[in-house]
């Protein structure tokens, strides 16, 4: 049995094993792999292993001896299912692997939002406090999140994760999705006009379709509270990002914070980059170690399975 993997940085830059996959048979990794190299580099190979390499048609119809495409990480938008539903290929991913990494990830931007963290550290160190004629000193605003209003647009396993930090933190909580949910004690579900209303903070945990491209454009931004925060660590298509830079200048916006944009890694113009009181991070949400070693693990069983006969988080 040959396995690729084509991708193979993203996952395991060097402080991981990929012993769990070497036990099905010849293993190859590749850290990385442009879009003309994937069929070459799959050659032979049943089973091909990725993260973000795409494999369109023309992959499969080169690639005969091809069987399983495992994807290492919960997105599969990568893979023409069609094409591999036409060659009999299946197709699996890793959904849940990273639900308390990215619930700690939304509260991390909030947290650097509220009580700007890095700057005031970052001043510590230039001599500030030092100067300063009283025993403490802020540069910017702080914020208390108790008896604040979080809405939650998708209530899946992460939306659910982060409202319950919400709440622990003492926020209130309005939740959205696009079919209604049972919410727990204290909290309400709302359409999405009304929770952008009423919320003093609104974070994204919906994956990214072709119904809601730019659900948070100039109009969604109309809607929400003067000042509110804005949090994305969903997918970056979710925003309108030169509407969201343009509420940033304004002040309709407090703050922005992501993990993720539109196009990745960003580009050099990208409208936040110059927007103020922008917080971003560059898609590392995912990224513990604890979460890319559940990310293998769960990827190990997927092919186990596969091999087994009876395949599981099948996506096609």
């Amino acid at each position: 049995m040959k396995l690729v993997i084509l991708d193979g940085y993203a996952s395991n830059p060097g402080d991981l094993s990929w012993e769990a996959l070497e036990q099905f048979g010849e293993l190859t990794v590749y850290d990385r792999t442009a879009p003309e190299e994937v069929a070459e580099r799959i050659g032979d190979a049943q089973i091909v292993l990725l993260n973000k390499t795409p494999i369109r048609a023309e992959v499969f119809e080169k690639c005969p001896n091809l069987r399983l495409i495992s994807i290492l990480a919960t997105g599969y938008n990568i893979v023409d299912l069609q094409a591999a539903k036409a060659h009999g290929v299946t197709v699996c991913n890793v959904p849940g692997y990273s639900t308390g990494a990215v619930a700690q990830m939304t509260f991390a931007l909030l947290l650097e939002i509220t009580q700007q963290v890095g700057r005031h550290s970052s001043e510590v160190f230039a001599g500030k406090w030092q100067k300063n004629p009283d025993f403490c000193f802020w540069s910017k605003p702080l914020m208390e999140l108790a008896g604040k209003t979080m809405g939650l647009i998708g209530y899946g396993a992460i939306g659910q994760a982060v409202g319950r930090l919400a709440q622990a933190f003492g926020m209130k909580l309005l939740v959205t999705a696009r079919h209604e949910k049972p919410v727990p004690d204290g909290a309400e579900f709302v359409d999405l006009k009304t929770l952008l209303a009423r919320s003093d903070v609104v974070s994204l945990h919906c994956p990214q379709t072709a119904e809601n491209l730019h659900m948070i454009d100039a109009s969604a931004l109309e809607d929400m509270k003067p000042g509110a925060i804005l949090l994305n660590t969903a997918r970056g298509g979710l925003i309108d990002e030169q509407a969201v830079a343009d509420a940033l200048r304004s002040g309709k916006l407090y703050a922005f914070g992501a993990d993720v944009v539109s196009k990745e890694p960003i580009c050099t113009d990208n409208p936040l980059l110059s927007a103020p009181n922008c917080f971003l991070s560059p898609h590392i949400a995912w990224a513990p170690r604890e979460t890319r070693i559940r990310l293998h693990e769960i990827t190990a069983e997927n092919v186990r399975a596969f091999l087994a006969g009876c395949p599981r988080n099948v996506v096609c």
